[in-house]
């Protein structure tokens, strides 16, 4: 049987919430590794929004969902048109 690795979370993962609309921000790697860190996004209709290409800092990570947010608005996380990959 499969052992299921450990995951560390992020300071900068939790609920964030901007023009009425709250996410969760989850920035996450396996525990006890200098991997980088990848950077999810869940909506409050539970559609997750889940970036391609790691993150050589946890805090790199936070700064792309923040861009994001200031380029395309928090409401853009709300679209299910496309599952969302950045």
């Amino acid at each position: 049987m499969a052992k299921k690795s450990k995951i560390e979370h992020s300071e900068f993962s939790g609920e964030f919430e901007d023009d009425g609309v709250t996410v969760l921000v989850d920035i996450y790697r396996s525990a006890g590794t200098q991997q980088d860190w990848k950077l999810e996004v869940i909506s409050e209709n539970d559609l997750v929004t889940t970036w391609d290409e790691p993150f050589a800092t946890d805090k790199d990570a936070w700064e792309e969902f923040l861009a994001t947010c200031e380029k395309d608005g928090i409401r853009s996380f709300l679209e299910d048109e496309d599952p969302a990959v950045h």
